[in-house]
């Protein structure tokens, strides 16, 4: 546990920067402020963090000490950028972690032969892209349809995997690995082809939302109770969320700057990746750090924090052009993931002391982010 601790901290940490950060780009007083933090926000929220995170969850599911080096090098990037040391080296690292996050799966692959690894593994190399973008000189605006890219393609492969406990068919399992890659070629097709590529992204994202409203197990779970109900709530308004991106860049195309931009961008990384990650914590944070985080339903503020205050920000301040909105939805943003940090953190001390076992709620939610082999079905 103390190794896995130590290879999640520098995802703490650089959600704490990203969140900072965030603060700066809206306008706003924050505790840290330096020059470079609003320059690589987009970075510490996905790679440094979300990537890390995920990497550490690969890791762990594929038990060999050669596969926690993802995790160390995309965690040693995010440090990077937060220091004096020069921007290339934090770049390089990502580049790096990103990489081996890629090979991370090939033994994942060989072991299972599955359409949701290759799913997975596919976003990694979407991941790889977007550092070698970014490490490249490529505009941050240019680098965001591959790190949505990235975090979409993984979780659908997560969310594919919990299907097929499900009983789906073949059929429907070559579906969602044939949207992901016109979900790739779209990315593509953003770099070469921005005015063809944007649509098209946005089309192949609603594409996916449709499957996953139709065949995710959390359509029925949502009228459970306890564990699986939150988990389902979370994951059915995440995906509304994608749901948003994809529209403004169908109906809009590619949205450089202004209310456009900061609409697409949040709705994927907050509306949609976080409301995942607040999903899956409670199952699996257990799975990669061996601890117990027991259900409560205290649990919903922070969701329910995260997408109300989401929704001020995009549906009102973005799509009315009121850049005051847009703050007070934007600090209520930080609050929620701040909540969300607290919350866990809280139910981990209060679990500590409580005798482990396995919990029929976390059974009922089948595999998660983390690792399906420590994860209880």
């Amino acid at each position: 546990m103390t190794r896995r601790a130590a290879l999640l901290l520098p995802a703490g940490l650089a959600l704490l920067a990203g969140l900072d950060a965030g603060l700066l780009l809206l306008g706003l007083p924050a505790p840290v402020t330096t020059a470079r933090l609003p320059l690589v926000h987009g970075m510490l929220m996905t790679l440094g963090f979300v990537g890390t995170v995920i990497a550490l969850e690969r890791a762990v599911a594929l038990r060999r000490p050669w596969g926690f080096l993802a995790p160390a090098l995309l965690g040693a990037g995010g440090l990077a950028l937060l220091t004096g040391l020069p921007l290339a080296v934090g770049q390089g690292l990502l580049v790096a972690g990103t990489g081996a996050l890629v090979a991370l799966y090939v033994p994942l692959w060989r072991r299972t032969r599955d359409d949701s690894v290759v799913v997975q593994l596919l976003g990694a190399v979407l991941a790889l892209g977007a550092a070698l973008q970014w490490w490249g000189g490529a505009a941050m605006p240019d680098v965001v349809p591959w790190l949505a890219a990235f975090v979409v393609a993984t979780i659908a492969g997560e969310r594919l995997e919990l299907a097929r406990v499900a009983m789906l068919g073949t059929r429907a399992e070559g579906s969602v690995l044939a949207l992901c890659l016109a979900i790739a070629g779209a990315c593509v097709a953003t770099t070469l082809w921005p005015a063809t590529g944007y649509p098209l992204l946005g089309a192949a994202l609603l594409a996916l939302c449709g499957w996953l409203a139709v065949h995710d197990v959390a359509r029925r779970t949502v009228r459970s109770t306890g564990l699986p109900r939150y988990m389902a709530w979370s994951l059915l308004a995440a995906y509304a969320w994608l749901a948003v991106a994809g529209l403004v860049w169908l109906l809009a195309g590619r949205q450089p700057s202004g209310p456009g931009y900061d609409a697409v961008l949040h709705s994927i990384f907050l509306g949609f990746t976080i409301s995942m990650i607040m999903a899956h914590a409670p199952v699996i944070l257990p799975a990669v750090l061996r601890v117990r985080l027991p259900y409560h339903p205290a649990m919903y503020i922070p969701v329910v924090a995260l997408h109300a205050t989401l929704l001020v920000r995009v549906a009102v301040g973005d799509a009315r052009g009121l850049a005051t909105v847009v703050q007070v939805g934007g600090v209520g943003n930080v609050v929620a993931v701040l909540l969300f940090v607290a919350t866990m953190v809280t139910a981990g001390v209060c679990g500590r002391d409580r005798t482990p076992a396995t919990s029929p709620q976390a059974a009922t939610t089948g595999p998660t982010l983390a690792t399906t082999e420590d994860v209880p079905r």
